[in-house]
């Protein structure tokens, strides 16, 4: 069993930066791939970043050059960190650990971009 907590979310102004942790409760890499996931209100769960087990990165369009996904494996986090914020990044948050059909995740981070 893997347990995912996630930290860092908050209100910021647009423009702005925040950097979310996911701290894992096991040991995750190697083992999962780890993605973040965000829903807007009356919106769909958008996938946001991914790192694989073999650390190739991927991003969705809307956050390509803004957003950076990272991992540190001796602290068991993934991290995302957002530069340029803008209101359309507000959502919640969450952090997830795949190796198909193991799914794990944590339970969000709330992030406002508003002046």
């Amino acid at each position: 069993q893997v347990q995912l907590v996630e930290s860092g979310g908050g209100l910021v102004q647009p423009g702005g930066s925040l950097r979310l942790s996911c701290a894992a409760s096991g040991s995750i890499f190697g083992r999962y791939d780890m993605n973040w996931y965000r829903r807007a209100p009356g919106k769909q769960r958008e996938l946001v970043a991914s790192i694989s087990r073999s650390s190739r990165t991927n991003y969705a369009d809307s956050v390509k050059g803004r957003f950076t996904i990272s991992r540190d494996s001796a602290k068991n986090t993934v991290y995302l960190q957002m530069n340029s914020l803008k209101p359309e990044d507000t959502a919640v948050y969450y952090c997830n650990a795949v190796n198909l059909p193991t799914n794990y995740w944590g339970r969000g981070t709330q992030v406002t971009v508003s002046s």
